[in-house]
């Protein structure tokens, strides 16, 4: 079975964008590479999601068709860690996602190298 997908916030609006305008640019042409596996979003990324909606309905809509991952405290544990252990602090919400998907045991999907590096191989950069 493969692992799951957690999504970055920089993934879902790109995909958004493309099927709003029509457009089969990096995410749509990506999309098919995760068919057969779990498509997970943290809840920090509807946070970041919801924070820029024009319109929260459509954007919750949008997101019912996502498993939704919450924090708990393997998360949190998991996080301290991360940021404990590295010479270089990761941004806040970068932190909660890579310590979300390794406690879950996922991939991110994301364009933001720098902020995923430490994934290696599990980091899958869709553009």
């Amino acid at each position: 079975m493969s692992r799951p997908v957690l999504l970055d916030t920089s993934f879902l609006v790109a995909l958004e964008r493309e099927t709003a305008s029509g457009d089969k640019g990096p995410a749509r042409r990506f999309l098919p590479s995760l068919r057969g596996r779990q498509l997970v979003v943290s809840i920090v990324t509807v946070e970041e999601l919801l924070e820029r909606a024009v319109d929260e309905p459509t954007a919750m809509s949008a997101l019912q068709r996502f498993s939704i991952q919450g924090l708990h405290l393997a998360q949190a544990r998991r996080c301290a860690l991360l940021q404990r252990r590295s010479g270089r602090r990761m941004g806040e919400n970068d932190a909660w996602l890579v310590a979300t998907a390794e406690s879950i045991n996922a991939d991110i999907v994301g364009a933001d190298r720098a902020a995923f590096e430490r994934l290696g191989a599990r980091y899958l950069r869709f553009h």
